[in-house]
């Protein structure tokens, strides 16, 4: 359910370990949801470089590479840190509510 914020529940909490990544759905939007050393990121799961799932790629320190071409993305910034990505990544709102695991399709600026 969309919050009027919109804000949408995509998980509980616990649902991530530290290290882990995950597919979900905001709308029709495809999120990566990734938790890094405990604090949960959001952006968008396409790979700019090439239509390739971020979800399905791996952490490695605070980037995350992706599967198709090894290109990588800053987690907490959704800037690009490896060639052929050049293009950075958009980077969503993450909440906590209660038990609940929020998204926003918001934004987010490297700076927020």
């Amino acid at each position: 359910m969309t919050e009027p914020d919109g804000f949408v529940t995509v998980a509980k909490v616990g649902f991530l370990d530290p290290g882990e990544l995950a597919y979900v759905e905001v709308g029709d939007e495809p999120v990566c949801l990734i938790n890094l050393d405990g604090e949960l990121h959001a952006i968008n799961d396409s790979c700019t470089h090439e239509d390739a799932s971020l979800s399905d790629g791996t952490i490695d320190g605070d980037e995350i590479e992706c599967p198709l071409h090894g290109g990588a993305f800053n987690i907490r910034t959704g800037e690009p840190t490896s060639f052929p990505v050049v293009v950075a990544v958009e980077k969503y709102a993450v909440r906590i509510v209660g038990d609940e695991v929020q998204v926003a399709l918001r934004t987010l600026s490297p700076t927020d």
